[in-house]
């Protein structure tokens, strides 16, 4: 059974960094595209990073850029997401999501629709 588990959410101020962490079942894991994603109260769920199976490949929407980094811990099952120079506008629920093929594709990777399995989310809000 895939179990995706987000965690590392808070309030932070402008400028402040937090890392979240999405725990994963071993098969999800080694196997599989990793997203992260966040929703806005009244927007759409967006695509913020993604990595596939074994790193090769990371992708970034353009508005965190240079500012978020997304890894994997393979001791740990566990894929990170390291957001520094945190904004007003980062502020929302952030998902963890898995696709079943192993590696993520430049046109594909943003999309929700590529991603079959979703964690409960963890909250970020960033004030100013």
């Amino acid at each position: 059974q895939v179990q995706l588990v987000e965690s590392g959410g808070g309030s932070v101020q402008t400028g402040g960094s937090l890392r979240l962490s999405c725990a994963a079942s071993e098969y999800t894991y080694s196997s599989n595209c990793m997203g992260w994603f966040r929703q806005a109260p009244g927007k759409e769920r967006e695509g913020v990073a993604a990595i596939s199976s074994g790193g090769a490949y990371a992708y970034y929407a353009d508005s965190v850029k240079g500012r978020f980094t997304i890894s994997q811990d393979n001791a740990k099952n566990t894929v990170y997401l390291q957001m520094n120079s945190l904004k007003p506008e980062d502020t929302a629920m952030y998902y963890c999501a898995a696709q079943r093929f192993r590696r993520c594709w430049p046109d594909t990777w943003y999309s929700k629709d590529a991603y079959n399995y979703w964690g409960q989310g963890t909250q970020v809000t960033v004030s100013s």
